[in-house]
């Protein structure tokens, strides 16, 4: 799309600058970074990103270059004067449903930008619910391409022709995939390594293991007439561990029996 009013899709990570006496194109891409985990976000909304990843440990590990985030306006692949992206539901209905022929332009244009390897993920409320195994699958890859659906959603025969993954956050309506596909980067890029510093920090937390994690306390020892466990103040790095184990396995029954009943299968295996 050579049209000049169309912003370029924004590339936020670190790149090398070097100088050079070859000027550069003004709408060039940025560039990518080489082995770097990436996430490419097709959105009605480019101005949301990077939002919360910007922030804390997932924003000061994009500016490092642990990871890369590049957000594609699908309003620039839109047709007529409005850049027109959608149209009425086929057999009547409430809404507007994104068109199949601007979402290919958009994915096509995406796709040769991200290793072949990296899933094409639609952000859906019918989509398989996100979990923690997910995101540390697709932290293991070279990245994923989002979709960032809107309106009435996006035309079957595209989700069809792409064999695009349906992810959902879980069972209710969002009005946009933005703040999902936030959250799906945002589990995902706290795995990858030099992310959160310490390793170790993601081995004990809820689901790791499949079981929610044990409480957690600090200072001070006693917080209005309530103390820390007195096993946690014995040095006794076993009987710690031991409570700690407890304490998951009894949340876990507790407030999750489909996490508790696959837990216990898993174990029933293993015996």
């Amino acid at each position: 799309m050579d049209d000049p009013k169309t912003p370029p899709q924004k590339s936020h990570g670190r790149k090398a600058i070097r100088p050079t006496l070859q000027p550069r194109e003004l709408m060039e891409q940025s560039p990518d970074l080489e082995r770097v985990w990436k996430a490419q976000v097709i959105t009605l909304l480019p101005d949301a990103f990077p939002g919360l990843l910007g922030q804390s440990l997932t924003g000061r590990a994009l500016k490092d270059g642990l990871w890369q985030l590049e957000t594609i306006a699908l309003r620039q692949f839109g047709e007529g004067k409005h850049r027109n992206v959608d149209d009425t539901p086929a057999g009547g209905g409430a809404g507007m449903v994104l068109r199949p022929d601007i979402m290919a332009s958009a994915i096509d244009h995406a796709r040769k930008r991200i290793p072949a390897a990296a899933p094409l993920i639609y952000l859906s409320p019918r989509g398989r619910p996100l979990t923690q195994s997910m995101a540390q699958s697709l932290a293991k890859g070279p990245g994923a391409s989002l979709i960032c659906g809107r309106f009435e959603g996006l035309d079957q025969r595209v989700i069809d022709h792409y064999r695009i993954i349906e992810v959902s956050l879980g069972d209710f309506v969002l009005t946009g995939g933005e703040i999902a596909a936030q959250a799906l980067i945002d589990a995902t890029v706290r795995l990858l390594p030099g992310v959160l510093g310490n390793e170790a920090s993601t081995e004990d937390e809820s689901f790791s293991d499949g079981l929610l994690e044990h409480p957690q306390y600090t200072r001070p020892a006693d917080w209005r007439g309530m103390a820390i466990p007195p096993v946690l103040m014995s040095g006794h790095h076993g009987e710690i561990a031991k409570w700690r184990k407890a304490q998951s396995e009894a949340l876990t029954r507790e407030r999750r029996t489909d996490l508790w009943a696959a837990f216990e299968a898993k174990r029933n295996q293993s015996e």
